[in-house]
Order: structure tokens, then sequence, then C-alpha cells
């Protein structure tokens, strides 16, 4: 350190000791005597002046406020965020995703481990395409194609739903409509609780998949970006072995199922022809629905067999060839259709019955309605929709224009029914005019000994009426099968308070559906609770000139039948007068309730014409 000159300094200034020339901070402290120095004095210009203006001094006269200001290190959690590692992390977690959605099947019993053990040509498809793309386009093709990835998945897993309720896939043109009745089944057996829940659900689903699929598209295509000589590798690579996959024929985990996968374009094929297909359909059922057999025939040559008789067509919800054959159902089923057929014999009545294929399953019960009442194919809400803005004649339409007086009785529905109008009946009953003032079995808002009850009363005992023709859908078996009704004495029936108690006797349905098997149980006990009452009011309440027509709509759900069930559905005739099955011999049908197992099979569209020809037979 340089010390001041002795001439610069007064005499009466110490001088400093060793220990203090040594001491930075003993220099500090001492300066500010040194403003007694005189006029003229360099000691500005010193090392000690120097000194005072030294880091030390500043750190020691900076105010608080400015070392808090220095930046806080991040956060564990914010470095892993933004570290290397989790961004690498990202990545393979969209191409994963990515690769599920190629890779994803549209049937329950697919969605294995062995469905994502496969190749995706797709994957290969789609890199090519983006490395060849500028920046720009490139991002916005990789958004479309996340969106449409997105949107299929979301049809697969509609797909799934559909084989597991109606046993076939979603159709992306004509089903639309139905998620108006699924809203309505969900309200009428879960209450608006559920019914909104589940709406909620699926439009939280449907936003995740579409912003999860197309977030991984575009996190994918950023990767491709980086390196497109890498990229295009990648892609050759993907191609290479998805061709020697399927060249020699290399099997996943899943029986005949290959690696070599196109499982994403041949889907999404499969739906535009589906598409297409439906709108040609719609174009040649217009000019099918036109061509009739029965249109310009005289009323008073119509039904000419059944003059004078109370003509009943009952639907009886989800009767199934299953049912009847199936080794877990029919033990219970068989001996009620045994018992029923000598019980109608001992009343004087007898039956034939035989099968028809019907063309809804597990569901849409009104389309098979419309098929047996129309004798036209309607397999879709679109020919139906198309059937009921037609002038068709219908089973209910040529019955009152052959004099009869045509009657509905619809205790499922809950709301007006204007489709009445075209089928041509003349009343509608239903839940809201049939006065029943009981609990509610699940679905159905009435009990089918209820229904028959009442209609005894509001029009089969009237006296001096016109014949009747009737059709009568059943609910009692309407899926989800809890709680079921007891059969009951029919002078207890009364205005259906008497059920109260039943009811809260029965299981519920998160009792029953917790096990396929307890849900097949109770199935078949909907089964039985309905043909055993369907019989008792025929034996009991049936007049000498009853004609009744029961017949299943269509054969349970899946949860039931199990896969690859055929879409057969019992149907009976019962009469008293034996000239009216002496009519339909040449049907060649099983002799009582139950048909044989090789009786006649026929479409279910083709029941009209057989009926009316062989009711009207001779008349043209």
């Amino acid at each position: 350190m340089n010390h001041l000159s002795p001439a610069c300094v007064p005499s009466d200034v110490p001088e400093l000791d060793v220990a203090d020339e040594q001491n930075p901070a003993a220099e500090i402290t001492e300066v500010p005597e040194v403003a007694e120095i005189t006029e003229g004095a360099e000691i500005e210009e010193s090392p000690a002046a120097e000194v005072e203006e030294s880091p030390a001094a500043e750190i020691e006269e900076s105010p608080v406020g400015e070392i808090a200001e220095t930046p806080k290190e991040p956060g564990r959690v914010r470095r892993f965020l933004r570290s290397p590692g989790f961004s690498r992390g990202l990545t393979v977690l969209a191409c994963l995703i990515v690769f599920v959605a190629l890779l994803y099947p549209n049937v329950l019993k697919r969605l294995t481990l062995g469905s994502f053990t496969r190749i995706p040509i797709e994957a290969a498809l789609g890199i090519a395409v983006l490395i060849v793309l500028p920046r720009r386009p490139r991002r916005i093709v990789a958004a479309i194609a996340g969106v449409a990835l997105g949107w299929l998945v979301i049809e697969k897993c509609l797909d799934m739903g559909f084989f597991q309720v109606l046993n076939r896939p979603f159709d992306p043109v004509l089903d639309w409509v139905l998620f108006d009745d699924a809203y309505d089944f969900v309200h009428e057996s879960y209450g608006p609780a559920g019914a909104y829940g589940a709406i909620a659900a699926i439009v939280l689903l449907v936003a995740v998949v579409l912003g999860v699929t197309t977030w991984a598209t575009l996190r994918v295509n950023r990767l491709l970006g980086e390196d497109r000589r890498k990229s295009a590798f990648t892609a050759g690579g993907i191609a290479t072995a998805w061709a020697l996959s399927l060249a020699f024929g290399i099997p996943t985990l899943m029986p005949n199922v290959p690696v070599a996968a196109r499982t994403t374009v041949s889907y999404a094929w499969d739906r535009a022809n589906q598409a297409r297909a439906g709108i040609k359909n719609e174009a040649a059922f217009a000019r099918e629905v036109k061509v009739d057999a029965f249109q310009n025939v005289p009323p008073d040559q119509l039904l000419t067999g059944l003059t004078g008789k109370d003509v009943m067509l009952t639907f009886v919800e989800s009767y199934g060839r299953n049912a009847v054959e199936a080794p877990n159902l029919a033990p219970g089923v068989d001996p009620v259709l045994d018992e029923g057929t000598a019980k109608l014999k001992a009343a004087g009545f007898s039956a034939r019955s035989g099968w028809l294929t019907s063309p809804t399953f597990g569901g849409g019960s009104w389309l098979a309605h419309s098929t047996t009442m129309s004798g036209l194919w309607i397999n879709n809400q679109g020919r139906y929709r198309n059937l009921t803005a037609s002038s068709r004649l219908t089973l209910p339409s040529l019955f009152r224009s052959a004099g009869w007086d045509t009657v509905s009785v619809m205790p499922g529905a809950t709301r007006a029914w204007p489709e009445g109008n075209f089928y041509g009946f003349n009343r509608i009953w239903d839940s809201r005019n049939l006065g029943y003032t009981g609990p509610k079995f699940s679905w159905a808002p009435m009990p089918d000994q209820y229904t028959l009850k009442k209609f005894s009363e509001v029009e089969y005992t009237k006296a001096g009426r016109k014949p009747l023709f009737v059709e009568m859908p059943l609910v009692s078996s309407h899926t989800p099968w809890a709680p079921i009704p007891e059969f009951l004495d029919w002078d207890k029936v009364g205005d259906g308070s008497v059920y109260n108690g039943i009811v809260a006797n029965q299981p519920t349905k998160a009792e029953i559906w917790t096990a396929s098997s307890k849900v097949r149980q109770e199935y078949g006990k909907s089964i039985q609770y309905t043909l055993t009452t369907l019989v008792d009011w025929i034996t009991t309440y049936g007049k000498d000139n009853l004609v009744m027509v029961f017949l299943g709509d269509h054969q349970p759900s899946p949860v039931v039948t199990g896969d690859n069930a055929s879409h057969d559905v019992p149907i009976t005739i019962v009469a008293k007068d034996p000239a009216v099955l002496d009519r339909i011999t040449s049907w060649n049908w099983t002799d009582g309730l139950k048909p044989a197992p090789d009786a006649p099979v026929w479409p279910m569209n083709t029941f009209r014409d057989k009926f009316l020809t062989t009711m009207s037979e001779g008349s043209h």
C-alpha cells in the first residue's frame, strides 16, 4: 500500500503503524479524519480515497431491498419439468398415444395386449407425408390428423357399445338419432342425475380423446421436423418390417390376427363405404316402399278368414330364441311354455309356433314393430323415418279398412306418439292415460299384468263394440331386468298401488348388474313372468273369437346371449276357433307355444304378406 507524502500531512496526524497499514478496514475507518487536510492538498487522488469507493464499501452501504431482488433458483418440480429428460418422456408418451390410437380395436373383447403387438402401416405413411411438407403446412396437417385419429377412436368406442347392446357397429350416418332414445332409457331407468351424468361423461370423454390425440400428433410432428433424414429412415424401417410380416404371415399373440396391421385405414374406408351405402339404401327404399301387393285389394276381400274376430298383435320385449333354447335359460322358460300349452288346451285354445328373423338385436324394438306391420325390412332409423313418412299400408290400416276398430296399447310410451297416425290406429293408450299409480319397474312404467288388466277394462270387455285389432308391446322384460314384478291374482291388481310393496323387495339394478350370470338369470325370470301373465290373461279373459299373435321383437343384448347369437325370435298364434289355425297348416309350424328347433324360419318382413294372404285366401 502506498503512503501519503509527509509534506502533505499535518504534523498533528499520527503515523500509522505497520498493523494499520496491513488492515484495510482500519484504513477505511481512519480516512474520514483526513477531512482536516489543508486546502490545496491532493488527498482526493490518493489511494485512500479510492478505498472509500471499494466494493466492500458498496456492499456495506447497499440497501437490503437490492439484495432481496436477486433471482431465486427454480424449485425441484420446476427444474424437473424443464429438464431434457422430461421433454423426452413427453415425446415418448406422444408416440405411444399415436401408436395405441392407430391399433385401437372396435370390439371390446379385442381390447387386449395382443391387439397392440402389431405394426401399423399408417405410421410409416403418416411419417412420409409429414416429412415432405414445409413447416407450417406440416403442422396444420398434423393437427387435422390428430383430430381425425381421435374421432376414429371415439367411433370405435361407440362400436364397442353398439356391439354390446345391439350386436352391430355404430352407423355414422343413421344412428345419431338413437342417442335421444338412449337418453330416454337412462333417464327412465336411472333418473335425471344418471342421465345428466352420462351426458357430462360423454362430453368430457370426447374432449379428452380429441385433445390428447391432437397434442400427440403435434408433438410427434415436432420430433420428425428435427431430423428429416432420421425420420425418413424410420418410415422406411416400419414399412419394411410391415411388408415382411405380411409376406411371411407372422401372427400375433391372438389367433388369426397378423402382425402387419392396417386397422385405421381399413376402418376409415369401411366407415366411408357404410355412409355411402346408407345414402344409396335410402334411395332404394323410396322405390321399395311403393311396391305393395295389397294396395289395390278391395277392403271387402281382405281378412275374410278373420271376420268377427278380435285380433291382438302382442310383442314380448326381448323374447328371443335364446330364451327357448340356450342351456342357461331354457330350463326356466320351457316349463312355462309347456305348462302354458296345457293350460290353453284345457281352456279350449290351440297354438302353433315358428321363428322369425328380426331386423334388430338387443334393442330398437320399434324397428321390429314396423317391420312386422309394414312388411318391409326396417333395420335402421333412416328406413324407419322414411317408412313413417310414406303412405305404406300396414296391418292396422288394412284391418281398419276392412272394418276393424284399431287400438294401440303402449305402456312404455311416456309422451305423444305421432307415428300412430301413420300405422292407422283409431286410439292410443299409453302410460299417461292408463291410470297406473304404482311404482316403476326399472325402465317399464308399469307391469305387464296391469297393462292387460287395464286393457280389458277400457276396451276388451266393452259391450256392443266392433271387432278389435290391437297392437300391444309388453315391456316388463325390457333391459335392465331389475326389479321384476310378481304375478298376482287379477282381482288384486287394482290401480297398481299394490306393487309398491313388491318392488321394495326386489333386487335392484346395482345388485343384478355385477355379473353376467345374474343378468341372465333375471332376464329369464322376466320372460317367465310375461309369458305366464299373457297365457293366464288368455285363459281368464279370452273370448271365443280371440286370435292372439304374440312374438318377440328381438334377442336380448349380448350380455345375455353371448357372441354370434342369431336374430331369431319365436312367434305364436293362439285361437279357439280351429278354422283359424287350419288356415296356417301349410306353414308347418309346431303345435303349442314352443317352436321346434327345425320349425320354419322366416324374415320378419315376410310375415305381413303371408298372414294377409292366408287370412284372405280366395279373395284375390
